[in-house]
């Protein structure tokens, strides 16, 4: 049974045309204020995110009758030459970087040299399968005269990257150096 009001609503299209506006109106201003809010946290959290921004570069050099010479695309290594690679970056953000890491690549055709890697603070480790994992002395199994296996150190041939780990901060500007040399097969 209809009531006063249905009836009211039914014969009265002003009222209708009324209430679809008023409906109207209100869910543009709840979405207004949803968008102000959704921009105004984006806007806070652009500009109160305080986090660091390491850029490194990746500098190589061959050592050719005592001196350094750049690596480019222009110079050829030889057999049983001596590359040094230093890895050097800046915190340019506006935070600390805390727990922060760089690997290193030894590229195929050379060997790592052992003791060769430098980094004031870090602690090194050495990847032998392509940096899916690293330790401070990768471990292989072999085989003995008895059938058995037994995990050795892989022989530093295998080594494929290295990894510095810094555990203490790098503040805002800081700055950091690592290196390493290989030799050409």
């Amino acid at each position: 049974m209809p009531t006063v009001k249905n009836v009211q609503r039914e014969t009265n299209p002003m009222l209708k045309s009324r209430e679809r506006l008023s409906s109207l109106l209100v869910a543009a201003i709840v979405v207004m204020v949803a968008t102000a809010f959704v921009i105004a946290q984006k806007r806070f959290m652009l500009r109160g995110a305080a986090r660091p921004e390491i850029n490194l570069k990746l500098v190589g050099s061959v050592e050719r009758d005592s001196k350094l010479i750049p690596l480019d695309n222009s110079i050829a290594v030889n057999s049983g030459e001596i590359v040094n690679w230093v890895i050097s970056g800046e915190n340019s953000g506006n935070a600390s970087a805390q727990n922060y890491k760089t690997v290193g690549h030894i590229p195929k055709g050379t060997v790592f040299i052992v003791g060769s890697a430098t980094a004031d603070g870090a602690k090194t480790v050495f990847s032998i399968d392509g940096g899916k994992s690293f330790s401070p002395q990768p471990m292989i199994e072999e085989k003995q005269p008895d059938g058995s296996t037994k995990q050795v150190p892989a022989p530093v041939y295998m080594y494929t990257e290295i990894r510095y780990e810094w555990s203490d901060p790098l503040a805002q500007g800081g700055k950091l150096t690592a290196s390493y040399k290989v030799r050409v097969k």
